[in-house]
């Protein structure tokens, strides 16, 4: 027997392999394609405390070895989701993480003091998010601000809280130790790097907001360095994303010191890759006589 559990703070999820936020819905979408049950996690598009309607079209583009998008984390608001998506995903043997987006650090607390009582597992901050009290640089750029608003959805979270760190920053791992002083249970990395793709015949910006967040395979080798780092520089869990596409690219992230993974990108050219990886990381300890996978995280140093 291969045995694939794995504990990110205090939360055993019965495999490391988790849905990326914003990728996945809240799994009601996938749930014809993929068995929710098989999956270690499902974690939610980003909620806010109040509907947020996103960026204006056309604000998905597809690029060489992956896509770019400037959503803008459209989203219902929390009351909608506590009604309608916690319910879905409680009819599945499957961990919830829900994926917490704000402008303030007034608005994280909002929905994360609402989230206290509904039956959720983990929550991912988002601080990728525009601090608009600060002129608009992201949350997750300043290491002050990572520590501080940490520290701040801390204090009022009642379930453990995963830090969802940006890439677009000189050194990770200062990033890294910001969410660590500020008392995070986990960190997850990588979110999207920031892209931009322009059309030579209508010599204009493909996307209405002219910038967006490149996710897929392309990005793959600096999400595995930047979780290598990440995992080197810090005790906390690490929830390992960027580019993941097959169980091969998965265990790689394992291998560089993930906890866990986040599938998002490949869930959009395969619907079903989720659960094709969870089977590929159960073959691949067979072949190799794995008992445990807590024996492939941080293997390689």
């Amino acid at each position: 027997m291969t045995d694939t559990r794995v504990t990110i703070a205090g939360v055993e999820l019965k495999n490391p392999v988790m849905t990326a936020s914003g990728t996945f819905g809240s799994g009601e979408e996938y749930s014809e394609f993929v068995d929710l049950n098989r999956l270690g996690a499902v974690v939610t598009k980003g909620v806010a405390n109040v509907p947020w309607p996103g960026n204006p079209t056309p604000r998905v583009a597809e690029v060489y070895g992956g896509m770019l998008n400037a959503i803008g984390l459209q989203n219902p608001g929390i009351d909608v989701f506590a009604r309608r998506d916690i319910p879905f995903l409680k009819k599945y043997d499957t961990k919830i993480v829900v994926n917490v987006c704000g402008r303030t650090a007034e608005d994280y607390i909002d929905v994360v003091e609402r989230l206290g009582d509904e039956p959720v597992d983990l929550l991912e901050i988002n601080i990728s998010c525009p601090n608009v009290k600060e002129g608009g640089i992201a949350f997750g750029q300043d290491p002050k601000a990572v520590e501080k608003i940490t520290r701040q959805v801390k204090d009022h979270a009642r379930q453990p809280v995963i830090m969802k760190l940006s890439p677009n920053v000189t050194d990770i791992t200062v990033m890294a130790k910001a969410a660590e002083a500020g008392g995070a249970d986990a960190i997850s990395l990588i979110n999207t790097l920031t892209g931009m793709k322009i059309d030579i015949h209508k010599r204009t910006f493909v996307l209405a907001n002219k910038t967006g967040g490149m996710s897929g395979p392309a990005i793959k080798p600096i999400a595995v360095r930047m979780v290598y780092q990440a995992a080197n520089a810090v005790k906390l869990p690490v929830i390992g994303m960027g580019g993941i596409a097959t169980a091969d690219d998965a265990i790689e992230f394992l291998l560089a010191g993930a906890t866990a993974v986040s599938v998002g990108t490949a869930s959009f050219f395969n619907p079903c890759a989720t659960a094709e990886i969870v089977e590929g990381i159960e073959s691949y300890m067979k072949k190799y006589g794995i008992a445990d996978v807590k024996e492939l995280i941080g293997a390689v140093r």
